[in-house]
Formats: structure tokens, sequence, C-alpha cells
């Protein structure tokens, strides 16, 4: 067979094989372009109308100044962050999908701006006096300042030629209803009085010097109570519980077939011996279970009993090349970030898929596409990738961010200058 009838072959083949296509197709369109032209909607609908809601939405930056003078453990932040709590929206199906509604979000943001230490939270005009009265209940003599966006400081073509930037996302390393290391466990054994889990943190975040930034970041936004069952799957699964089924037609019937044929073959076993294996079935699930199981599913019970927030973690350290050192602006940060963390119940790691790093091909392109990225995600409070989603507890997040104790005396976190007073009581009134 020549060169050319293997191609005539060939071409024969495939166009049979077309035809086949096209005739498969032909019956059966309405089962194949239905879920194709919903999934390209979703594609392109959807970050066209939350686009167009967002352009709508105004924002503010509050720094939030700790009082000079504070004995607080992060316990009052958990009231805090109920209270915030409060601006979950409910949206109809046509505000979703025709405007685009979404639900609002808060961004809590720890900054070092060259060396000085900064707490900011950034929110809709519209709830700015919902996180104000939230925090001056839990911390009256605090000041709470609108300030400029400190992100206008770093020019928006960094990473170049005298800029340098590092960044990550973090996800956790377990299913998100196992906790992490909370402000609880963050207490001295002999005196009994607690370490504020933020000192480290804000120890080496004061370390930044001229034109170097270090900035943490959570983008926070209250979750649905249905949640809760997705994060019970946790326990489940700790137990061994299995997944409750509903078995069709066909199913029932191979049961009844296996029950019968179960049922024959047990015939000659013993009354006793059928107990003692009904007994051992019958025993709880907790009984099976080991100290340290029962002390994580404690745990785990206990998180979720709590006010949850879906939330998005993540970190910059961007800075001028002559002073760019990321054995402090990255080492150390996340040294600091892994006090969080226990081995027996969950921890944080970075997102490797926004950690700027590249390797092997075309490695300078690529890596300044993903500086640039974060870099843009950070200074837009971006949400995306959306698929590292987390979820705190509200004592989780007392731990992570709030307002630090007096014992951390660095001289570069800003407190405020003179304490708050009211007016006297027995001023004349005209």
């Amino acid at each position: 067979m020549n060169t050319l009838s293997l191609l005539q072959e060939s071409l024969s083949n495939a166009l049979a094989a077309f035809g086949g296509v096209f005739w498969f197709f032909s019956f059966f369109w309405f089962l194949i372009l239905p879920p194709l032209f919903y999934f390209i909607f979703k594609l392109l609908w959807y970050p066209h109308v939350w686009n167009k809601y967002a352009s709508g939405l105004q924002f503010v930056l509050l720094e939030l100044i700790p009082p000079r003078e504070i004995e607080a453990s992060p316990l009052p932040m958990e009231s805090v962050f109920a209270g915030i709590a409060g601006a979950k929206q409910s949206a109809t199906t046509v505000e979703h999908v025709i405007k685009g509604h979404y639900q609002a979000t808060f961004s809590l943001e720890v900054a070092s701006l060259e060396g000085q230490v900064h707490f900011y939270i950034r929110t809709q005009k519209s709830f700015r006096n919902l996180v104000e009265a939230q925090f001056y209940a839990q911390y009256p003599t605090m000041e709470i300042v609108e300030v400029e966006d400190y992100m206008d400081r770093i020019p928006r073509t960094a990473p170049n030629k005298d800029w340098n930037v590092w960044g990550t996302d973090f996800e956790f390393v377990k299913p998100d209803a196992y906790p992490i290391r909370t402000y609880k466990y963050f207490e001295e054994s002999v005196t009994g009085k607690m370490v504020d889990p933020l000192s480290a943190l804000i120890e080496t975040m004061s370390k930044a010097g001229p034109g170097q930034y270090m900035l943490l970041q959570y983008i926070i936004a209250p979750e649905e109570e249905s949640w809760y069952k997705t994060g019970m799957q946790a326990v489940d699964e700790l137990l061994g519980r299995e997944k409750p089924h509903s078995p069709g037609i066909l199913e029932h019937l191979l049961d009844g077939f296996v029950n019968l044929l179960f049922f024959i073959i047990n015939l000659g076993q013993s009354s006793e011996e059928a107990k003692k294996e009904e007994k051992k079935n019958e025993q709880p699930l907790e009984f099976k279970l080991t100290l340290g199981q029962r002390e994580i599913l404690k745990a785990i019970e206990a998180n979720m009993s709590k006010i949850m927030f879906r939330a998005k973690m993540r970190y910059v350290y961007v800075g001028r090349n002559e002073g760019f050192a990321k054995s402090t602006g990255v080492s150390s940060i996340i040294g600091a970030i892994k006090q969080f963390n226990d081995q027996s119940l969950n921890s944080v790691k970075l997102y490797n898929p926004t950690k700027t790093e590249a390797h092997y091909v075309l490695v300078g392109p690529r890596l300044r596409y993903m500086q640039r990225r974060i870099l843009n995600r950070f200074r837009l409070r971006s949400t995306y990738p959306a698929e590292n989603v987390l979820h705190f507890s509200i004592e989780e997040l007392a731990t992570i961010f709030h307002i630090p104790d007096m014992a951390i005396v660095a001289p570069s976190l800003s407190r405020v200058a003179a304490k708050r007073g009211g007016a006297p009581s027995n001023l004349p009134i005209e």
C-alpha cells in the first residue's frame, strides 16, 4: 500500500469518526450545550457583575492606635469580631446573579512601614460606624483615625531596578474545622501570665529598615451558618462515621440478596457469639479514640461552636534593593507566624501557587509577573485566588489580630500619645 492510499484511508477514517460525533451531537445536543453554556456564563458573567458592583462601593482605611496602658488578653477581640459579623448580608438570587452583590469584606492589616508598626482595618464606609462602635466598646481609650492608604508609598511598577518584592498567600495543612494554636495556649506554666501572641511578630516587623515594608493582611467576611455542617465532616471523619447514603432500587435488591446470603451462612453461629458480635458493634465510637484524639475532638467542637469567618491570609515584603533582606523580611516573619501552628491540630503553610518564585523556564518574566500580581492583589484587597479560602473562628481571629498588650515594649509600635477622657459632668450648660 503506497503513501497516497494510507492518507486516503486515514482521511476516510477521520471523516467517519467525525460523522459519528456529529450524529451523536445531533441527538443529544440538548444535554451537552446547556452545561457548557452555563459554565461559560459563570466564567464571563460573574466577574463582570462583581466588578460593576465593587466599582460603586466606597472604602475607608482606619488606623487602630492602641492605648499605652492596656492589660487585656485577646478575649475582647472575640466580641469585636462577633459584632462585625452583624454585617452579614443576605442577597436574593436576582441581586447575586444580575447585580453582582457579594458579602461585605473587611481587611485586617499589620504593616511595618520602614520599621514603624501600625494596625489597620479597611471597611466599606457604610460599616464604619459599626466597626468603630465595636472597638470603642471593648477598648474605650484607643484611637481610630482615618488615614490615607499606605500602599501609595510603594510604586505600582514594583518590582523594578530599584524595588524588589516577595509575597505569598497561606493555606491550612488540615481541614478548616481543625483550629490553630489560639491565645489560650500562650500562657507561662510558672507564673500563669499570658504572653501576647503578637509579640514576636511585632518585634520582627520593627526590624524593617528605611525603604522596607512588611505587610500582613487578613481579608475576612462573615460565613453562612450552613458551613457548620461542612465543618462537622471533620468530626465525622475523626470518629470514623460513614456519610449517610441513600441507596437506589438496585442497591436495595442487592442488599436484600446479600443479607439473605449472610443469614443462611450464619445459621450455624451460636446465639452467644452473635450477642458478643452485636455488643462489640454497639460500642460507642468515642470509646475507641485515644486520649490525644479525644483532645483533638474537643478542640474541634469548641472551635466549631464559635462564629466563623472565611478569610484570605496574605503576606508581602517589598522594599528598595539596597536594604532588601529575605532573612529578616521573609524567614523571620514566617517563623513568627509559625508560633500559631499546632502539629496535632492545624497549621498554616505557604500556598505555593501564589509564592513569588520561578524555576527552569523564563524565570525572570514569570517571577516579575507573580510579584506584580500578588502586590496588586494586596493593594486591591483582593480575595483571589478563591480556591484557598480559610475559615477562622472569632477565637482564632482574636489570636492573630488584636490590640497589643502593654507588655509589648517595641518603640516602633504606634500607641495613643495621651489618655482619652470624657468631659467633666459639672460643665455649665447654656
